[in-house]
């Protein structure tokens, strides 16, 4: 779920800002490894601080796989959003893990490993990120789906209201998901994730407020932001709170499979939620944003002038030289 949550922080875009004429941007993020990705139009840049103080940046063009007009619909773009968001989260922050790897690169590579490169060769690699990725989803659907789900199952000879079956699992699922992220943001190397998360929304405020992206003024602005991931992953746990409230409770194992197939369908809603929460001031988008942004006080944290420059670096690289706030 640490995984999970960290490949979903691509999925953000525009920020919001308390500034007014706000000039919105289509480039997302995501904090790694002593490192920040930023996606932009058509290339995505990775920029990591190495052991010996320098910035290393690496900019590789974006996959045409999702760019049919199909992909781009309402509720199928979350989809496709997501996966994609997943797929680009989890090659960069293995390629920011590789500059702290410990030993000189030539540790024994494990058996299975070995039995990947022997049998597929170059596609080894990609094979087992997407044993990560369906690892991780796995994982999170487990956690936050199938346990809440079968604990209050046993509750069902003591409580006949449906109703009060499905608030009591809801409330489950929110306990466990603030649980977890707050027992991880105790780790020391989850903290510096998080504070280069903060320092990747900050830079994204600066650009959108018209001011000149640098260390000093990216400084001033918020590490919240409406299009996180951690406020997705937030959207995604109150729609299907609501969804799964019409589900019947007669058969735990019918419930879940319902649920594994709506699934698609609250990551859709859930993704174009976002967007709007990410352009729009009104008072009831607001309410609907607020507890993801308190979730990301702790998913975020005060990044360091050499965090943003990082964060910066990877900005500029893949944002439009024509651009004039550039």
């Amino acid at each position: 779920m640490c995984r999970l949550l960290f490949y979903v922080q691509g999925i953000e875009g525009e920020c919001m800002s308390e500034q007014k004429n706000i000039e919105y941007t289509s480039i997302g993020g995501q904090a790694l490894i002593e490192g920040v990705m930023m996606r932009g139009k058509d290339k995505i840049g990775i920029a990591v601080r190495k052991p010996n103080g320098e910035i290393e940046l690496k900019v590789d063009p974006i996959s045409k796989h999702f760019s049919h007009p199909i992909f781009k619909l309402p509720m199928i773009r979350g989809i496709v959003a997501l996966i994609s968001s997943m797929i680009i989260g989890v090659r960069a922050l293995t390629y920011s893990a590789e500059f702290f790897a410990e030993g000189d690169g030539t540790e024994e590579k494990g058996k299975f490993e070995l039995w990947l490169n022997e049998k597929f060769g170059k596609k080894a690699d990609d094979i087992l990120l997407g044993f990560s990725i369906v690892f991780a989803v796995i994982f999170a659907l487990l956690l936050f789906g199938a346990l809440p789900t079968a604990i209050v199952g046993f509750l069902r000879g003591l409580i006949t209201n449906t109703l009060l079956l499905s608030a009591i699992e809801g409330v489950m699922k929110i306990v466990v998901f603030v649980t977890y992220i707050v027992v991880i943001s105790q780790m020391k190397d989850i903290r510096r994730v998080f504070q280069y998360h903060g320092a990747e929304h900050k830079t994204i405020h600066c650009y959108e407020s018209g001011k000149e992206v640098t260390v000093e003024n990216a400084r001033t602005f918020t590490t919240l932001h409406p299009r996180c991931g951690t406020s997705f992953i937030f959207f995604v746990l109150m729609i299907s709170i609501i969804i799964f409230t019409f589900i019947s409770w007669n058969s735990v194992i019918v419930r879940l499979l319902i649920k594994l197939l709506l699934f698609p369908f609250v990551a859709g809603l859930s993704y174009e939620m976002i967007r709007i929460a990410g352009k729009s001031t009104h008072p009831i988008v607001r309410v609907l944003s607020y507890p993801g942004l308190m979730m990301q006080k702790i998913t975020t944290k005060e990044p360091d002038d050499k965090q943003l420059e990082v964060a910066i670096v990877a900005f500029k690289s893949v944002l439009d030289e024509a651009d004039p706030t550039f």
